[in-house]
């Protein structure tokens, strides 16, 4: 036998060695701790138990009743029937706020806050609006991208233009898509008009005719963007 083959043949021996080692090892752990591994494994299973009841018995049902109890507001509000769909009609219907109170933590619940601070700024309450939809956290992208322009107007009609700006880009960039993108661009670039930051104007009427052609709103961003460019050269 060559020596090169002895000395693989005994490299095996030695890896087998140690994995019988390891073997040996981890039984020994095994017996030493075995009380304390089952209480663990027994810790998360009671763990994974609760939760699961939980949800089950107590977030599924409050679900569905914060969905029922949803129903008739969002009829309210598509009607702009604001104030009865934040504070109920007194009918059987509770009413957004009282909505988020009981069932905040759900889907639904978190969906009123939203409604809740539409109604808001529908009614002229703007502060009220800015905190309810400032207070949503789900996890819906496109929503919260909505949400943002949402929070531009309330902004904007309490004279914090520029904060609504930043609002109403982020929105517009979130969304992407040739419904919201544009309005919500153009409301950016006419709060620059107003302020008269033409650069602006024009970089934002720009994307807008560059980006969502088919919207409206391009069909007229060609005259912002001409005064602007007229108004720039005049400063």
């Amino acid at each position: 036998m060559s020596s090169k083959k002895k000395q693989v043949e005994l490299r095996e021996e030695k890896d087998w060695e140690r994995i019988g080692t390891a073997v040996v090892s981890s039984g020994r752990f095994i017996e030493k701790f075995q009380n304390q591994l089952l209480i663990g494994i027994g810790a998360v299973v009671i763990i994974v138990c609760a939760f699961l009841a939980y949800n089950y018995f107590i977030v599924g049902p409050k679900t569905t009743e914060a969905q029922v109890a949803m129903f008739r507001g969002e009829q309210y509000f598509r009607t702009g029937q604001d104030s009865l769909a934040v504070f109920g009609d007194k009918n059987g219907y509770i009413g957004f706020e009282s909505i988020i109170d009981e069932y905040g933590s759900t889907k639904p619940g978190k969906l009123a806050k939203v409604y809740a601070g539409l109604c808001y700024a529908n009614m002229g309450n703007y502060d009220k609006g800015l905190e309810y939809l400032k207070s949503y956290s789900g996890s819906d992208k496109i929503l919260s991208n909505l949400i943002n322009g949402s929070i531009g107007d309330c902004l904007d009609n309490l004279g914090k233009s520029d904060e609504a700006v930043s609002y109403y880009i982020k929105a517009a960039k979130g969304v992407d898509n040739v419904s919201q993108s544009p309005i919500l661009y153009k409301k950016a670039g006419l709060i620059y008009r107003t302020q008269g930051n033409y650069e602006k104007v024009i970089e934002v009427f720009t994307i807008i005719k560059d980006q969502y052609m088919n919207s409206p709103a391009a069909m007229e961003a060609d005259k912002y963007i001409e005064e602007a460019t007229i108004l720039k050269g005049q400063k």
